[in-house]
């Protein structure tokens, strides 16, 4: 039997139930927006508690039909045979909504920004960092993300040097946010003559969009170059006059972006600065509530080797979980979701550890 927070159960299905009135009652536009924005987030859980408690009155029935001897025969029979079906269903909506009213961090919703960059191995590397572009592409279309390159640095064999795309759609970072750190890759190369397979690597690192209100930028604070930039020539560079490059001051922080028109690059590379801003600030905050980093999958360190891909043995392993998977291949193509799952399930394993040990 899992002990729920009954008090603040009814303190959410009271929530819900006024913002309905509210919003029945007509307000505001922006009011509106947000009423609706909140009634949708808490949807989910009032639909499982009031589940709940339905079932948990039909056992109750149940259990005193069974206990009054002047039931018939007949109907003690239903009842014995319907009573663990209800017990089953009660510990399920528990377990959902225990899974529900663990704490929610804030950027789930947000869009991303998804930085690939090739690290170790050389040409190698920067065919690993295109496969795993294509790799979180396929991931994106088979959720409806929108999925757009922002900048892209052609490698000379082929993928890429660096490629930075947003990503946008329903609960993005939430699924994409533990994929930050190494990718290591074990396979033999195109251009290996002796068949030895070689290691290289790729880092990602997967950044929550911010707003303009969640980060200020002050003007004092950047210094804002344009130059002319001259890539490989391949379909995402382009040589131009209008490229711009934005330092943070104090961060020492630079974006570059080289594509065609001036205006879209300045604002493109301030939505960039202003992720890797928003990104630094949280980790910080993370650093300070030192117990929090126990129910962090992995230390969230871009330096961590988190996963190895194994393409002689067709093997996937993520190493923070123990997870290993012998579907390289559909992997490659988008198939993300056992992994994905694998990593939201043990980060809410750990959440619910530490909401027992306080």
């Amino acid at each position: 039997m899992i002990n729920l927070p009954r008090d603040r159960m009814d303190q959410v299905v009271k929530r819900f139930d006024m913002l309905e009135a509210q919003m029945a009652a007509g307000p505001a536009p922006d009011a509106y927006v947000k009423m609706a924005a909140e009634y949708s987030d808490i949807q989910e859980l009032v639909a499982r508690i009031r589940a709940l408690r339905a079932a948990e009155r039909e056992q109750v029935d149940l259990e005193a039909m069974l206990g009054d001897k002047g039931t018939d025969a007949e109907m003690r029979a239903l009842a014995e045979a319907d009573l663990p079906a209800v017990k089953t269903r009660i510990e399920t909506l528990q377990q959902e909504i225990q899974i529900l009213l663990l704490p929610k961090d804030a950027a789930d919703e947000r869009n991303a920004i998804l930085e690939i960059r090739a690290g170790t191995g050389g040409d190698e590397a920067a065919l690993f960092a295109g496969d795993l572009y294509r790799m979180y592409e396929r991931y994106a279309a088979s959720k409806g993300w929108r999925f757009e390159v922002v900048s892209a640095s052609d490698g000379d064999m082929g993928g890429f040097k660096e490629i930075i795309a947003s990503v946008s759609g329903k609960g993005v970072f939430a699924h994409l946010k533990f994929e930050s750190g190494v990718h290591r890759v074990q396979r033999v190369p195109a251009t290996e003559a002796q068949g030895r397979i070689h290691t290289s690597a790729a880092t990602v690192a997967v950044l929550p969009e911010a707003e303009e209100v969640d980060i200020e930028i002050k003007a004092e604070d950047i210094r804002i170059d344009t130059m002319r930039a001259s890539g490989s020539g391949g379909q995402h560079v382009n040589t131009t006059d209008s490229a711009v490059r934005i330092t943070h001051l104090p961060t020492g922080i630079m974006v570059v972006q080289a594509e065609k028109s001036q205006h879209q690059n300045r604002a493109r590379a301030m939505q960039i600065l202003r992720a890797r801003l928003y990104d630094m600030e949280r980790s910080r905050a993370d650093e300070e509530r030192s117990e929090s980093r126990k129910s962090q999958v992995g230390s969230g360190d871009r330096s961590e080797r988190i996963r190895t891909y194994n393409f002689p043995q067709g093997r996937l392993t993520d190493h923070r979980i123990n997870l290993t998977l012998y579907k390289l291949e559909r992997v490659m193509e988008g198939d993300l979701d056992d992994v994905v799952g694998a990593l939201i399930a043990d980060h809410q394993s750990k959440l619910l550890a530490d909401m027992k040990e306080a």
